[in-house]
């Protein structure tokens, strides 16, 4: 099986060196380069065409938001952001999933949690799973302005189930834990996600998350 190949940016060397030596030593995983600004990880990631790029946001040069939306638009699909973040409510990192990141992961992550991020990601997958995700995504949502009427008319798109699992993904459930839910098979959830995705003209599943909390369709826990 081909290794996931991992790019990481931030402008700390020694930050850089440790989750290189981190997950160099996981089976499956090969970093095959670090950058030093936002810049520098825009241009390698063309070059080196990872499978995630683990991005830190505050960086010299170009800010890893910038630098996130600069690398999803080139490459679409292709490269997975994954944001690197000192604090788990941290501003910029809302702003980061709306840029195209397919979620974040906090610096003190234990080398376990780190690989794991990493599969996650390469796997097509959001990090949506962890609740530090889901009271991030729903914090900024709620103090992020009204819902835009162009956003509420595309979510009226959705069939009743498409908009059930979307409200399941924004809730930070894989999609074998929304097949046991709504007791479907698992293909049947991935074909409403991918229809949902198309409709809601968004990337991934991070973006779906956010989107249904920009239009309120999903309301965070005790702000209804």
């Amino acid at each position: 099986m081909t290794a996931i190949r991992v790019l990481i940016a931030d402008d700390q060397m020694m930050v850089r060196q440790g989750f290189a030596v981190l997950l160099n030593a996981e089976p499956g995983i090969e970093v095959v380069g670090q950058a030093v600004n936002g810049l520098d990880a825009v241009a390698k990631a063309a070059e080196l065409a990872p499978d995630v790029v683990l991005m830190d946001i505050r960086m010299p040069e170009l800010g890893g938001i910038e630098a996130t939306r600069r690398i999803r638009g080139a490459a679409g699909a292709a490269v997975k952001v994954l944001v690197l973040t000192t604090f788990d409510l941290d501003e910029y990192v809302y702003e980061a999933l709306r840029a195209g990141a397919s979620g974040f992961l906090l610096k003190d992550a234990s080398a376990a949690e780190l690989a794991h991020a990493v599969r996650v990601v390469a796997a097509g997958d959001a990090l949506l799973a962890p609740a530090v995700t889901r009271r991030l995504i729903a914090e900024f949502s709620r103090m992020s302005a009204a819902p835009r009427a162009p956003l509420k008319e595309r979510v009226g798109d959705l069939t009743e189930r498409e908009t059930e699992v979307l409200c399941l993904i924004a809730q930070g459930l894989s999609n074998a834990e929304i097949a046991g839910r709504l007791v479907v098979a698992e293909q049947t959830v991935k074909t409403h996600v991918s229809r949902i995705l198309v409709k809601l003209g968004v990337r991934d599943r991070t973006q779906a998350a956010v989107y249904a909390y920009e239009t309120g369709l999903v309301r965070p826990a005790g702000y209804q």
